[in-house]
């Protein structure tokens, strides 16, 4: 009995260190860990489109919605507001009137239903379940100070950071059922990242700005010139700096309009550069992989994103789920939250 006692004690303390020397187990929400639909351009525009939000949301959370944010100066009266809005050549103003809504009213309080039952249900696990990816269009000092307002009105439901004393002093996060993201600007890290001070929370992250190894070569020009693929590193993973964000022409040369069958070359080089955002501990987003017939302007997409066919871009929304990208940014939300959802019950 005391031999079976000593064995049993013996097993049980080479479980615990194998439990003690086990990594521990990464958040749901990190770099890597969940791959999400990214809406892009999920709002009216051209007085068209106002459901965008409403055929995003049905595809079901977590997911990634885009706002655009235009300032607008009202001409009669001389202030101005943020709008979300698509910036449209020739209209007046970067094509807004003034009728464009505002994001509290168009993303945020549509918002509130779903996130109030977060709150409720208090199932962090499932947190963030909207990403909001901030597009400024312009940065004016006032549009930057008022879009940190509006999120400093909404700031308990947002994923937050403590600002440290340095950036490069990453803080871990505070999940909450919104995270935002915004872009690589230096004016919007003046304003969301060094004009707060240390102690108080960050709430909104910059995207990480690349670095090309064939800068300062030969190669450079040719890069430059749409004729060879970058040789891209991510940026610096800081406090404020947390996400990747590529179009699609890092990975097939000319982007989506020029490119033709899909490739193993193709696809070693996008999960190359999933692996190099994630080993940063960055989130990686491409854009924009919509397919449709070139003909077909009814939902107001764009040409340059246009693969040409849904079979072409179902092939890359397939091969950008399997290499693990964190934000596939697509204009046809329900036929990409199929293909997602089939895929994840596949890998069950």
């Amino acid at each position: 009995m005391i031999r079976v006692l000593r064995f049993v004690h013996s097993v049980l303390a080479a479980c615990a260190l194998l439990i003690c020397a086990a990594p521990p187990a990464r958040a749901a929400f990190e770099p890597g860990t969940r791959v999400l639909l990214d809406a892009h351009n999920c709002y009216p525009y051209n007085g068209r489109w106002a459901d965008r939000i409403d055929r995003a949301l049905s595809t079901g959370t977590p997911l990634a919605i885009e706002q655009d944010l235009v300032w607008f100066v009202d001409p009669a009266t001389g202030k101005g507001r943020s709008l979300v809005a698509h910036d449209e050549p020739g209209k007046p103003a970067l094509g807004l009137d003034g009728t464009e809504p505002t994001m509290r009213e168009y993303f945020f309080e549509r918002i509130r239903p779903l996130v109030e039952a977060a709150l409720r249900d208090g199932r962090r696990d499932t947190w963030p379940i909207v990403t909001l990816n901030l597009d400024l269009k312009t940065e004016e000092p006032e549009h930057l100070a008022a879009i940190w307002s509006l999120l400093i009105e909404y700031r308990s439901w947002l994923t937050t950071a403590p600002r440290a004393a340095s950036i490069a002093d990453v803080q871990p996060l505070t999940v909450g059922p919104v995270l935002v993201l915004t872009g690589e600007s230096d004016k919007q890290r003046a304003v969301f990242h060094d004009a707060v001070p240390a102690g108080q929370s960050l709430l909104v992250f910059g995207a990480a700005r690349p670095r090309v190894r064939q800068a300062g070569t030969a190669a450079q020009a040719r890069v430059r010139a749409g004729e060879e693929l970058p040789d891209l590193t991510p940026g610096a993973r800081t406090n404020y700096h947390r996400w990747w964000n590529n179009p699609w022409s890092v990975v097939e040369l000319g982007g989506q309009r020029k490119a033709g069958a899909w490739t193993s070359d193709d696809d070693a080089r996008l999960r190359g550069l999933v692996t190099s955002a994630h080993d940063a501990g960055l989130w990686i987003r491409f854009y924009t992989l919509n397919g449709h017939d070139p003909g077909d302007e009814s939902g107001g997409w764009s040409a340059g994103y246009n693969f040409g066919s849904e079979d072409a871009a179902r092939e890359r929304w397939r091969a950008a789920i399997r290499a693990g990208v964190d934000f596939i940014a697509v204009d046809q939300y329900e036929r990409f939250g199929e293909t997602l959802k089939a895929m994840r019950a596949t890998a069950r």
